[in-house]
């Protein structure tokens, strides 16, 4: 994962409601939800989430599958995990001899 990348995979989680809608398809796990299970479970207006799930959508961070005449929205978990392990990966690697409580 490159720079770019998480810069738009972060970008998408960027407000209050997208982070509720990818939490509640994170908690649902692989099956995913419908369009209209989400908006049960969030009370955002369906306009409203359709827009926010196309945002993350594009970030890549949630998948959309037709089925009939519904629209299935997983996570996509191997992308998330991507974006934590990139602001991550790098963790603590400056406290070389540096004591715990240095401060």
């Amino acid at each position: 994962m490159n720079w770019e990348e998480a810069a738009n995979g972060f970008s998408a989680m960027g407000s209050e409601a997208r982070l509720q809608v990818l939490n509640i398809l994170v908690r649902a796990g692989e099956p995913g939800l419908t369009v209209g299970d989400i908006q049960q479970r969030t009370g955002i207006a369906p306009s409203t989430l359709a827009h926010h799930l196309k945002f993350l959508a594009a970030g890549g961070l949630v998948e959309q599958e037709k089925v009939g005449r519904s629209t299935i929205n997983r996570a996509c978990f191997d992308e998330l995990k991507e974006l934590a392990n990139f602001i991550l990966c790098e963790c603590c690697v400056d406290m070389n001899g540096k004591a715990a409580n240095d401060g």
